[in-house]
Formats: C-alpha cells, sequence, structure tokens
C-alpha cells in the first residue's frame, strides 16, 4: 500500500508541474501586441512652445481617456515647437522648431526620436503621405543657388537626418496624394498649381519647375488664388480663396489627378479651408467686408461656411461664423464641424467676460445649422476630435481646451472639467496618436 501510494503521489506531482508549464506558455487567443513605453493606449501630442531659459519645448503626452497630462517623460522637440503634422498610420510624428526653424521627428512607437532636419527657412505647411519617415515642408523663403526666384519643397529624410530640395517658386503649402507619388504645391499670389512627383526629382537641388512641364514637375494654369485642396482618390478640392487673396471669385475646381486638368468650378464666398464628409463639401473662408447679420456681435466683418453639394455642384446651405485666415476644420462624431481661423477679430478678454468674449473658433451644428462662438481669444492653431469620446481638443491661444460636444452649445459654456489641460507654455498644435 505504501509503495502504490508513493507512485500515486508522483504521477500527481508530475501532472500538476506538467500542467504548470503549460499554463506558463503564452496562450495564441490571449496574446496581445506589446504597447508602448508609457503603457497608454489612447494618446494625444500637444507641441509645447516654452520661452523659459530653464525650459525647453517639448513634445507633452496626454491620456486622452481622462483629459490628464501623462505621467511620462515628454518627447523633446527643439525649443519653440509649433506646427505638426502625422503620417497616416500615425506612427510618425514630426513638430517644426520655428526658433530654429528645424522639423523633430519621433517615432510614436516607441515614443522616441527619430531624427531632425534644418530647414532653409520657416514652414507653415507639411505632410507625411506615408508610414516611412521621409515628410515634406513648403518654404516660400528658401534661396535656391544661381536663382533669384524664392521657394522649395523640402524632402526631409528624417532617419538619415537628410535634406533635399525641389524648386518652387514662393511654395507655401504643401498637400499630397494617398501614397505620396504626387504633391500639390499652393504658391502665394498664383494663379496656377504646381504638381510634383518627387520620386522623380532628382537630389539635393532639383530646378525641373523652373523648366517645366517635365516629369518631376507640371504647373497647371486656369485658377483663381488657390490656396488649398482635399484630396479623395484620384480626385482634388481645389479652394480657390479668390477676392480673400487678391483674386476674382472664390471656388471650389474639382480637379482630376490623373489627367492634371480641372473638370467643374463651384463658386462659393470664399474658400481657404473645407472639409469633406461623403458627397458633402464645407468650405469656409472670410469674404471682404462681409457683416455678420444675423449673428449681434461688436465684430463689423466676419467668415462666411458654405455647404455644397457636390452631387449637383451648388450651394445649398451658408452660415455666419467668425473671420479670419481659416485653416483648421475638424468634425465630431455626432456632426459638430469645429472652424478655426487665425488673425480674426478678438472681442473682449476671457479673463474679464463682463460683456461679449469671441475668437477665432466657430462650432457649426450640422443637424439644425445653427453657429456657436465660443468665450475665448486667439488663433486656434490646432484641433482634435476622437471617434469614441464625444470630445474636441482645441488649441486656442496658446491653451488647450476641451470641449464635450454632448451639451447644448447655443446655452452653456462647453468647456470641462476646468476648461483646460494645464499645458505649461504655448500649446501651438495637437494630434492624437492612438486610433480611438
Amino acid at each position: 500500500m505504501l509503495l502504490g501510494a508513493r507512485r500515486l503521489k508522483k504521477r500527481i506531482l508530475v501532472l500538476m508541474a506538467g500542467l504548470l508549464s503549460i499554463l506558463s506558455l503564452p496562450s495564441c487567443g490571449s496574446y496581445k501586441k506589446p504597447g508602448p513605453p508609457s503603457g497608454l493606449t489612447t494618446r494625444v501630442l500637444a507641441s509645447q512652445g516654452v520661452s523659459s531659459t530653464f525650459t525647453s519645448g517639448r513634445l507633452v503626452i496626454i491620456d486622452g481617456f481622462n483629459d490628464t497630462l501623462a505621467r511620462v517623460s515628454p518627447l523633446a522637440a527643439g525649443s519653440s515647437p509649433g506646427l505638426m503634422a502625422i503620417s497616416p498610420t500615425r506612427n510618425i510624428a514630426a513638430a517644426f522648431d520655428a526658433s530654429a526653424n528645424t522639423v523633430y521627428a519621433v517615432d510614436t512607437t516607441k515614443e522616441s526620436a527619430i531624427g531632425s532636419v534644418h530647414l532653409a527657412g520657416p514652414t507653415t505647411s507639411m505632410a507625411l503621405p506615408t508610414a516611412s519617415p521621409i515628410g515634406y515642408a513648403a518654404v516660400p523663403s528658401a534661396a535656391i543657388q544661381g536663382f533669384t526666384l524664392l521657394g522649395a519643397i523640402e524632402v526631409m529624410n528624417f532617419s538619415a537626418g537628410g535634406l533635399n530640395t525641389i524648386a518652387v517658386n514662393n511654395a507655401q503649402t504643401v498637400i499630397a496624394n494617398s501614397n505620396g507619388t504626387q504633391l500639390l504645391v499652393f504658391s502665394n499670389d498664383s494663379d496656377s498649381l504646381t504638381v510634383l512627383a518627387p520620386v522623380v526629382a532628382v537630389p539635393p537641388v532639383d530646378t525641373s519647375c523652373f523648366t517645366a512641364p517635365n516629369a518631376a514637375c507640371i504647373i497647371v494654369p486656369g485658377f483663381d488664388r488657390p490656396v488649398f485642396a482635399i484630396v479623395s482618390g484620384s480626385t482634388a478640392y481645389i479652394l480657390n480663396c479668390g477676392p480673400q487673396c487678391g483674386g476674382k471669385q472664390a471656388s471650389v475646381m474639382v480637379f482630376d489627378l490623373t489627367t492634371l486638368t480641372i473638370t467643374s468650378t463651384i463658386p462659393v464666398d470664399a474658400a481657404t479651408m473645407a472639409l469633406l464628409n461623403g458627397s458633402t463639401l464645407y468650405v469656409a473662408g472670410t469674404p471682404p467686408n462681409t457683416g455678420c447679420a444675423p449673428q449681434t456681435t461688436a465684430a463689423t466683418i466676419c467668415g462666411v461656411l458654405d455647404i455644397v453639394d457636390l452631387g449637383s455642384g451648388s450651394v445649398t446651405g451658408r452660415a455666419v461664423i467668425t473671420d479670419g485666415f481659416h485653416d483648421r476644420m475638424d468634425m465630431t462624431t455626432n456632426g459638430q464641424i469645429f472652424i478655426g481661423s487665425r488673425d480674426c477679430t478678438n472681442i473682449g478678454n476671457i479673463g474679464n467676460a463682463s460683456g461679449e468674449v469671441r475668437g477665432c473658433l466657430s462650432i457649426f451644428k450640422t443637424a439644425d445649422n445653427s453657429v456657436f462662438i465660443p468665450p475665448d481669444n486667439g488663433n486656434v492653431d490646432g484641433l482634435q476630435g476622437f471617434t469614441t469620446r464625444n470630445i474636441e481638443y482645441v488649441a486656442e491661444g496658446g491653451n488647450l481646451r476641451v470641449y464635450d460636444t454632448t451639451r447644448d452649445i447655443l446655452l452653456i459654456n462647453d468647456f470641462v472639467p476646468q476648461g483646460s489641460i494645464d499645458v505649461v507654455g504655448y500649446v501651438g498644435d495637437v494630434k492624437a496618436i492612438d486610433f480611438f
């Protein structure tokens, strides 16, 4: 009996050891892909410009789940980062440091620096069209050796720290197609559009646009002060700024990226920024000498939001918004469009709100075409909404505001919970780096 008991006990121990070894192996069904070093899954980056000699600018990581500063180290990005760009897969983010004309890139999956590239001058427009560490910046003041004309698209290779130049006169804005094979370049005070094929351009300095048309550069005429484009597949909706930029008629031109031809023109009130939602294009701008009726405001000039039905090629609605040069738009999941501008008419002071307070932000509600002007001042430098939360982050006047879009925006102030996320310094842009 003793011998049998010992054998039974031994078998039980062997079975238990085997079971433990199986449980210690990773399960195919429960395996989770390693996350970023911070462990956060709802990360947002805010560029933090600081002028203090004791603190440098950084890219601050915010926990987008509860709107708080994450307890992780910020990412270095020079002393005064502002404008940001992010790749479609959000694996790469880049920030422009205006104090040194340098663009810093970070790998968001590793939360670490990739590299930096020094530009030939300041930029207000960057594009990261793919998941590779290649970006493009429009630099209107870039000097081209041997030529008197200024302007270029700088091709930034962050992993190699290299910079190639494609000369484009007065290049102000760059928009890429979905795979980066075409770049649409908009120049100041021009009625033409430049189309680049960056893979054909010859480094280190390509001057194909001075002898266009060719394989690398084609200049397309027939526009009216074009300033921006919304690309959808093989179609680009070109925004003609018109009178706001010294031209004749503001419009949206439908542009075929395959044939490089204008297929139709839709007149609008003004056009410097747009947002595409299905077959509806929302177009914002500030027509010269336009009043603010039916709004009651101390502002004497206002902007306009046109609602364009692309199917019929016509404007089907119109709303009055704040003035300025509109260059930011974002739509929430519950149909509210946040529209931001710069150099607008600021009224009152948020610190002394005894009367009207307004700045460069307008909120358009698609459900009833109503407009709400929040009581805040300053340029709108960044907008970021989310698909899983009815929240919009707004970088306005250097502050990072949080808006709850479920509340009645016509009745109450939408700042939550205290009005802003406490980021030290001037917040120059905001980008979500996780899909949520």
